[in-house]
């Protein structure tokens, strides 16, 4: 089934943690300034070359965004918002929602909420997680705020109406997998146990792999990147040569999270209209 009129989707987003990705995982971290200059790179230098490229390839996609980074860097902000990609919700300090009690959890999505609306002038329509984790509580908190969206789940190659509570929502899950993201292949630090630095043509290989199979079978490709680590040098390159490969192949639509998903909301929801009506 092809989901958008405009071609096979491919999404490109950024999960722009900076600081917070060290913070979350241990708050002793703030007070560890080398560990810190990790997070660092992501605004000092990461972004900006991320927003370089994209400008490039005439892209808009979308920035998933901890409120804590959205208050800290409004240039930074600005410069997402007039190059016309979308912000979206990644919590608001990036803490593992494992570790948090339903009001904590609730005062995440409020914050972030705020932070965002208070810089882009609008409510975030999509929401990812911090570390790919839900409590018992999350499903229902994305459908209470008002979210279209959510990139979360691992479950599928295609997009698919959210089910809560035992009720089909218009909320349109676009899911993903850790080989669709940066960090396995790249997020090294000498704290973090297990961790491997792979070569850059690895991730070029799979994501091109990836990218032929899923556009073969008219489904839907999510890419997860980091601005603090797909923005260093020869990483930027995989990305500037995926995009490159893409570029020669026809009907492929990049384009925003939001603006992408009320195009697929709308076929999937004739989709079970006319299953209804066959059964």
């Amino acid at each position: 089934m092809s989901f958008t009129s405009k071609g096979f989707p491919l999404f490109l987003t950024f999960d722009f943690d900076a600081e917070t990705l060290w913070t979350a995982r241990d708050k002793a971290n703030a007070d560890r300034p080398i560990v810190m200059s990790q997070g660092r790179y992501g605004w000092r230098r990461g972004v900006w070359r991320v927003l370089d490229l994209l400008r490039k390839y005439e892209i808009t996609c979308t920035f998933f965004v901890p409120g804590l980074v959205v208050e800290a860097h409004p240039q930074i902000m600005e410069a997402i918002l007039k190059d016309g990609h979308e912000l979206a919700h990644h919590s608001h300090t990036h803490t593992w929602i494992t570790q948090l009690t339903l009001e904590q959890e609730r005062q995440e999505m409020e914050l972030g909420i705020e932070a965002i609306h208070k810089v882009a002038g609008y409510r975030p329509r999509g929401w990812r997680s911090p570390a790919a984790e839900f409590s018992e509580h999350t499903l229902g908190l994305i459908r209470k705020y008002g979210f279209d969206y959510s990139s979360n789940f691992f479950d599928d190659d295609e997009p698919y109406l959210l089910d809560i509570g035992g009720e089909r929502t218009n909320i349109v899950e676009l899911p993903f997998r850790w080989v669709l993201d940066d960090a396995p292949f790249f997020h090294y630090s000498i704290t973090l146990p297990g961790r491997t630095m792979q070569a850059p043509s690895a991730l070029l290989e799979a994501w091109k792999l990836e990218f032929d199979m899923l556009r073969a079978e008219d489904r839907m490709m999510m890419i997860g990147m980091h601005p603090q680590i797909i923005g260093q040098p020869s990483r930027l390159w995989v990305l500037d040569q995926f995009l490159a490969y893409v570029r020669t192949h026809s009907n492929v639509w990049i384009g925003r999270s939001d603006e992408m998903a009320d195009e697929i909301r709308t076929v999937l929801k004739k989709a079970a209209v006319a299953e209804g009506t066959k059964t």
